[in-house]
């Protein structure tokens, strides 16, 4: 008598991972390992990477950054949705900001966690997602509740590849909508306490360009400092 293939909540979920940063994909990599309910089957430092996996590579949760090097990882998650409609795909990011957040839920994430701590309790996250679930930061939650609030109670998270109702007619911050992924990434590095050539080192590009990438940010943000620009960056909900 031949044995039945085992149902789906009796196997390791199949997770597979899209990070551009050694070090935080090494963790995330790690995390995944460390919990028996789940089984890291790919790991991904570009979109294009992940993008050449995913047809014939059947997947139950899929990690997915944002700020990938080569494209946006919202082109990845539409992908995943369309390629593999029951993959639950979740982000794992530094950008905290409504206007990410929302392009995100539209694509067709069901989850959003922000890269601080993420490692702790991501195996709980995982698990959630994959039984129905939106985890998110707490941040994130609160900017969603927020939204719909502001929007009369119209604008509803989603479930598994859901999303929230139409654009916000109040609350979204012009700067953080205006501020490029790499400013984002900038902020949240020299919010950190990274110097700027550390800064620099981290995302591989020149002292001087980051200087002008902090220009940037102060001007879109109408400050003149750095502290300035983290409070004002805390304030509009663009930094945890």
């Amino acid at each position: 008598m031949s044995t039945p293939p085992p149902k789906a909540n009796d196997r390791p979920a199949r997770v597979a991972l899209v990070e551009d940063d050694a070090g935080m994909r090494r963790r995330i990599a790690h995390a995944v390992a460390g919990d028996a309910g789940l089984a890291l089957v790919f790991e991904a430092a570009t979109a294009q990477q992940i993008l050449d996996w995913l047809p014939g590579h059947p997947l139950d949760v899929l990690l997915v950054d944002l700020g990938l090097p080569d494209r946006s990882g919202l082109e990845v998650i539409r992908a995943a949705r369309r390629l593999q409609p029951d993959c639950a795909v979740m982000v794992i990011t530094i950008f905290g900001d409504e206007a990410n957040m929302v392009q995100a839920f539209e694509a067709g994430a069901s989850g959003y966690l922000l890269k601080d701590g993420t490692e702790r309790d991501l195996g709980l996250h995982i698990r959630s997602l994959r039984a129905g679930g939106s985890p998110m930061s707490p941040i994130i939650a609160r900017q969603l509740l927020r939204r719909w609030q502001q929007a009369g109670g119209a604008a509803v998270p989603g479930g598994r590849g859901g999303a929230p109702g139409g654009p916000a007619q109040a609350g979204a911050s012009p700067a953080a909508e205006r501020l490029s992924p790499r400013e984002f990434e900038v902020l949240d590095l020299v919010s950190r306490g990274f110097t700027y050539a550390e800064t620099a080192a981290r995302i591989g590009v020149s002292v001087s360009t980051v200087q002008t990438h902090v220009r940037n940010i102060y001007g879109k943000l109408d400050v003149h400092n750095k502290s300035e620009a983290v409070y004002e960056a805390r304030n509009l909900g663009l930094l945890p």
